[in-house]
């Protein structure tokens, strides 16, 4: 049976923020060294497995180099978001940019968002990213002004306070 053939999604390529604070560089190149501790375990119990010999029919062997895979995969990915890091310095400006935190009143209610790249938001924590919807509002924009946010009742948000 052949598989349909699907085209890829938009989220299928995203391409790598390199925008972030020190913080989240710094807990990089921690998962980095924890990562590469593990590969030299990982890498020792394939060659055992591989002296098993028969190869297609060894699962534990198929298994211990997909795992071998996946850590190979990861430490490049980290190294290269490390490598590309651009480190967020928040400025006293008055003008809402990444690293801000932006208080606004959304009809009466009174929220505090940070805005930060992609790969640190947390809408839990109030942590938004500067590519998100209301984050895209509200870049560039000074204390006092208003911007109308397109939901199903439009809302208008007022900016309180940047710090």
């Amino acid at each position: 049976m052949q598989l349909p053939y699907r085209k890829p999604g938009k989220y299928t390529n995203v391409p790598n923020d390199p925008l972030m604070t020190g913080h989240k560089l710094a807990e990089l190149k921690t998962d980095l060294e924890r990562i590469k501790k593990q590969r030299p375990k990982a890498a020792a119990e394939v060659a055992r497995l591989a002296e098993l010999g028969d190869f297609s029919e060894n699962v534990e062997y198929q298994q211990a180099k997909g795992k071998l895979r996946g850590i190979n995969s990861r430490i490049t990915t980290l190294e290269f978001q490390i490598n590309h890091a651009e480190i967020i310095e928040p400025s006293d400006s008055g003008v809402v940019e990444i690293g801000s935190t932006v208080t606004v009143d959304i009809e009466g209610t009174k929220k505090t968002y940070t805005i930060l790249g992609s790969s640190e938001t947390d809408p839990a924590r109030q942590v938004i990213s500067y590519t998100s919807p209301l984050g895209e509002l509200l870049m560039g924009k000074t204390v006092g002004d208003t911007v109308a946010l397109a939901t199903a009742p439009e809302r208008s948000i007022r900016i309180v306070s940047i710090g």
